[in-house]
């Protein structure tokens, strides 16, 4: 298990790499495109599209390294009162419910990759095709999926070594 844990956050680390080179892109087409249209009266074409697809690519692949450092948003004030036994046991449940609703995500991921594929669905002014772009977002999801079932068995395996699970 900590074999896949380390190769998790090492590709967490890599995807997040990629959303920051991502978030340097969307700084850059709009300071061009800003630039642009104020001095020069020029406009970057596509810029909308490119911010807005970056937008996905930054979102999707921060999001696993977001859930490993414990930076997302979650609501503990209840659970911190109870005994650890029953907060071991709301976690599990809170990851495998998560999980199903990732597995499910990436699913309907999968039906719209195929869709845009026969479609030849692309972003409106620079023509970009959006499928790998649900390609990303299921490739961000199936590290939140992996995250989250990693968080689930450790959950399990700390009742396992006190006696009370």
């Amino acid at each position: 298990m900590k074999v896949i844990d380390k190769l998790n956050q090492k590709f967490c680390n890599y995807l997040e790499n990629i959303a920051s080179v991502a978030i340097l892109l969307i700084m850059f087409i709009t300071c061009v495109d800003v630039v642009g249209a104020k001095i020069f009266k020029w406009r970057l074409l596509g810029a909308i599209d490119i911010v807005m697809l970056s937008q996905i690519i930054a979102i999707s692949f921060s999001g696993g390294t977001t859930l490993l450092l414990g930076k997302h948003i979650s609501v503990v004030f209840l659970i911190e009162k109870m005994p650890p036994k029953i907060r071991r046991t709301i976690s599990a449940v809170v990851s495998f419910i998560l999980a199903l609703v990732i597995i499910i995500l990436i699913w309907r991921l999968l039906i719209l990759t195929v869709n845009f594929l026969k479609s030849g669905e692309h972003s409106a002014t620079a023509y970009i095709p959006y499928y790998p772009f649900t390609i990303a977002i299921g490739i961000g999801f199936i590290l939140f999926l992996l995250t989250f079932f990693l968080r689930f068995v450790k959950e399990l395996r700390k009742g396992e070594g006190d006696g009370s699970g």
